[in-house]
């Protein structure tokens, strides 16, 4: 069985995408790594990188080409300071070389990276690393990006992403989960913390997620505070800022812990808070758009639902909130999130945006309706009630930016999120027809019908419906 921890699910690293930007950039630190474990490194005299199917489509809106130049040159998505990436580019671009530590390989970004027009066989989002010797002899491995920053390697034996150690709660459906919660009487939460204590400490579980959440309120706050463009041809005005500014006007305020604070004190209307749960979501996604650090929540281009609804939570719903309803918020949404990538796919490239949205709102109507009081039952029927009316939902963007129809659909993921756990919490199971595994099946099965131009090749939709120049 395989094993998805809540920190799998949450990942720290740097937009525009998980799968097209993170995923890559992973595989070219782990290529850089197998390079560094050669004896004869010195001797390589060129680098290729070939992108294929959704990566070569979309690679050049999704900063693909820069994420696994990043990557060769030894910069983790994590820790690097996102403000020095233009200049770090612009530098390795005049150079044309690649910084093996004590070892230069020459490198030009524009000739050696080479978007091919085919698909590999495993997964829509493949590429390819190859360097060549002095003496002749080529050595290259073939990665594939499977969506949220999960990425295998061609010839990696599947067995290793199987769970060996004995958790007390082993998780493949939810029908398990359920099960478990009524047999030991127990939360979401409190199932998937059991099954984390196997590796982590409870300590070490709260620190970890509470850097979760802090980067999300980051990320929220920039995008609330920014204004501009967007990069990219698409010359996207950036409008977090200003609606916040329209929102928390004479507000005081110097941080984002004091922002959050300001907003908490804020005696908002009905219309207001729906414009701010909105607007939180656009900001994350704003920023991802921008290069900027986020949490996958499950990707990249969906890094926005989950923060607005925990926002909304702490800001409108409970006041008094802290760090044990945000790690119990974030424990449940992961578990779901966990169960949709077991199930299904949380790859645009392989089903549509339904996988990156509908599964970002599940996992948010779980999480809250958790913190509204929700039986494990209620939060599975919210789980289910976002998906279903997201299936089926196309990933077009234009221009193959994570901008249009990306942003805004993070606006209305939250809302949708929040509507399904308002109706889930007056439902039982004797109420249901359709089961949240059954759901989860049916997104995978309409994955597998859509047509391949609907899921992140910018070749159907949005993306052909409306001419780029125009914009």
């Amino acid at each position: 069985m395989e094993y998805i921890s809540v920190f799998d699910v949450f990942k720290i690293g740097v937009g525009p995408s998980s799968s097209h930007t993170l995923g890559p950039w992973k595989a070219a630190l782990r290529f850089r790594q197998k390079l560094h474990d050669q004896k004869d490194i010195h001797q390589i005299v060129k680098m290729e990188i070939q992108l294929y199917g959704s990566l070569s489509l979309t690679g050049k809106g999704h900063a693909t080409d820069l994420a696994v130049v990043l990557g060769l040159e030894g910069y983790d998505p994590v820790t690097i300071d996102t403000a020095r990436i233009d200049d770090i580019i612009s530098d390795i671009s005049k150079r044309n070389y690649l910084d093996f530590k004590d070892c230069k390989v020459h490198f030009h970004i524009e000739k050696d990276i080479v978007f091919k027009d085919d698909f590999l066989p495993y997964h829509a989002n493949g590429l390819i690393f190859i360097a060549e010797f002095s003496d002749g002899h080529v050595y290259s491995e073939t990665y594939y990006s499977v969506g949220g920053g999960f990425i295998i390697r061609e010839g990696e034996s599947l067995d290793k992403f199987e769970d060996t150690v004995s958790r007390p709660f082993p998780v493949t459906k939810s029908k398990e989960l359920l099960k478990y919660a009524e047999e030991h009487r127990l939360a979401i939460s409190d199932i998937v913390r059991a099954n984390e204590l196997v590796d982590h400490s409870p300590e070490e579980i709260t620190s970890r997620l509470m850097n979760i959440w802090d980067i999300m309120l980051e990320s929220m706050y920039i995008g609330c505070h920014s204004t501009g463009f967007l990069p990219g041809g698409l010359k996207v005005k950036r409008r977090a800022g200003e609606i916040c500014y329209k929102l928390m006007l004479h507000e005081d305020y110097h941080d984002k812990y004091s922002w959050l604070e300001a907003l908490r004190k804020k005696d908002f209307k009905f219309q207001e808070v729906m414009k701010c749960v909105g607007n939180f979501g656009i900001a994350v996604n704003e920023v991802n758009a921008a290069l900027g650090r986020v949490v996958t929540a499950p990707t990249n281009g969906s890094a926005g639902v989950i923060p607005a609804v925990l926002m909304y939570y702490l800001c409108f719903v409970n006041k008094d909130a802290g760090t044990e309803e945000i790690v119990r918020f974030l424990l449940t949404s992961g578990e779901i999130g966990s169960i949709f990538k077991k199930g299904s796919t949380i790859s645009a490239a392989m089903g549509g945006c339904q996988a990156e949205i509908g599964v970002s709102s599940a996992m948010a109507a779980a999480g809250l309706t958790e913190l509204l009081g929700g039986t494990p039952e209620q939060c599975s029927i919210a789980a289910e009630i976002a998906m279903e009316h997201h299936l089926g939902m196309t990933c077009d963007p234009i221009g193959g930016l994570v901008q249009i129809p990306c942003i805004e659909r993070n606006s209305m993921g939250a809302i949708k999120a929040i509507n399904a756990a308002t109706i889930a919490i007056d439902r039982t199971m004797q109420d249901i027809k359709v089961p949240l595994d059954n759901v989860i099946a049916t997104m995978w099965e309409t994955a597998q019908d859509m047509h391949r131009k609907y899921k992140e090749t910018s070749e159907g939709g949005l993306a052909t419906a409306v001419n780029i120049i125009d914009c």
